[in-house]
């Protein structure tokens, strides 16, 4: 149910056809296969595994946004004090090989 929710509301947030292009992008192929994988191991009762593929495959296709996020995080009140710390803005900015703002 869940997937369902998550591919309708991204087709509802930037466009059915944004979201075509989006998952039939070749560098996002890997992680298009690795979640449509997932959703039908959920669907034929290997709920476990898929949901374990679904993940990775999320991750592989949405990797692109981390840096995005920790810039977002570092703004909101309380939360981003955290993010902004030196050892946590090195180890964020080494993860994707770029140096994260401070």
């Amino acid at each position: 149910m869940g997937n369902i929710l998550f591919l309708s509301g991204l087709g509802l947030t930037i466009g059915l056809k944004s979201t075509l292009q989006f998952f039939t992008k070749p560098k996002n192929y890997k992680g298009t296969i690795s979640f449509g994988a997932g959703f039908f191991l959920v669907l034929i009762g290997w709920p476990f595994f898929g949901m374990l593929l679904e993940a990775y495959g999320f991750i592989v296709l949405f990797s692109g946004f981390w840096p995005t996020l920790v810039v977002f995080l570092q703004k909101i009140p309380f939360i981003g004090w955290i993010f902004q710390q030196p050892f946590v803005a090195s180890y964020l900015g080494s993860y994707r090989g770029k140096r994260v703002p401070v």
